[in-house]
Formats: C-alpha cells, structure tokens, sequence
C-alpha cells in the first residue's frame, strides 16, 4: 500500500489559530511561534472543533476491497474510489494477508481461489458481460485505488480508531502511513500521536488549560 499526500491547507496551524481565537476575541495575543501554545490548549480541553477549518487529501493505491469498505464507513471523510463497474478488471492484482503468505498450505489455497477467480472473470467479459456484472465475482482481496480527504478533526477521530492496535492491520498501515505524514505537517495537531510498527498509540492528555 502507499499513501500519497495530494493537498493540505496551507498554513494550517496559523489558520486554526486564527478561527480558535475569533471564540474567545484573543487576536491581539497572536504573534510569531504563538500558534503551537494556543493550538496544544484548545486540544487539551478539547475544543477540537476549530480542527475542522482545516482538511487533508490523500491518494491510496494498493489497499484492497476489505480495506476500501472499512474506510468508507467514516462519513465524514469524502472519498472517489476506482470503478469496479467501469474500469476493466482482467488480470486483477490481489493483497495477500500476512498470516495466509506466511503458511505454504494456505497460500497454495488462497492463489488457486485467486486464478480461479481471474479465469472466470476473464471468461464473463469474453462471453460479453458486462463490468458491472463480471464484478460480482471480485474477491475482497482485489486492489483498489481511492483518494480520500477529511477535516483535521476528523482525521484525528479515524487515526485514533483505525491506528489502534486492536484494528485490523491493513487499515492500521494506512493510519500509520497517513498519521506519519500529518504529524510532520502540523506537527501540533497531530503531535500527541506516536507512530510505531504496531499502528498509531494515542497520547492522551488531562483536559487542562495552558
């Protein structure tokens, strides 16, 4: 899987900054290198709204179909996704889980099913099926491409879910790969993030001000 940061609002941390004191009539405190303290503030007392103003867009190639439904799910993220019903799928390439690749016997089974399921596609779109019928047959398994893009709000709600270790491990490589990249991009609003071979461990903190 790889994960590819398309856009980020500029100056993110500055723009929050400037929505999070419009609450509280403090722009006369804003200056150079203030917008770290304030920032780390509101998100200790969780004032995470002001999060919103600013968003992130991601491209995903190479995750499969069992990881595509699960991110989807988070509505409130935007999502444009390959199509299954218009792009033609002969030849399929397929992600293969660790504990199958790591057993001979499984992966022997997991490949057969996997031709089986290319020749017979393969033979629909012959026979004139269309895609959107042929698809039917595509397993979970089939890659996918999607771009995906949120509010840093949000992003800091799927990091916390998808990243945690009890989460299934495709879509914790991708909270990986994405919190990685917010966390040098906005360094203070994803700062209580710690990315690791695991997932993504989420520092939490006493709702405190500072």
């Amino acid at each position: 899987m790889t994960v590819e940061l398309l856009a980020i609002t500029p100056d993110a941390e500055k723009l929050i900054e400037e929505a999070g004191r419009t609450c509280y009539l403090s722009h006369d405190r804003a200056k150079a290198g203030s917008s770290e303290q304030f920032l780390r503030s509101l998100i200790k007392r969780g004032h995470e709204s002001v999060l919103e103003h600013a968003t992130a867009t991601f491209r995903v190639r190479g995750g499969s179909r069992a990881f595509t439904h699960q991110l989807v799910r988070h509505r409130l993220c935007s999502f444009s996704q390959q199509s299954q019903r218009y792009v033609e799928e002969t030849g399929f390439q397929c992600v293969i889980p660790p504990s199958i690749a790591e057993k001979a016997r499984a992966l022997a089974i997991f490949e057969q099913q996997l031709r089986a399921a290319r020749e017979a596609y393969h033979n629909l779109r012959e026979l004139g099926i269309p895609k959107e019928d042929a698809r039917f047959l595509l397993p979970n398994a089939t890659c996918s491409e999607i771009v995906v893009s949120a509010n840093f709000r949000q992003w800091r709600h799927v990091l916390k879910l998808r990243g945690h270790q009890t989460a299934q491990w495709e879509i914790r490589q991708f909270a990986a790969a994405v919190a990685g990249i917010l966390k040098e991009k906005a360094p203070t609003c994803f700062g209580d993030f710690d990315v690791t071979p695991e997932g993504v461990h989420f520092v939490s903190s006493e709702r405190t001000e500072s």
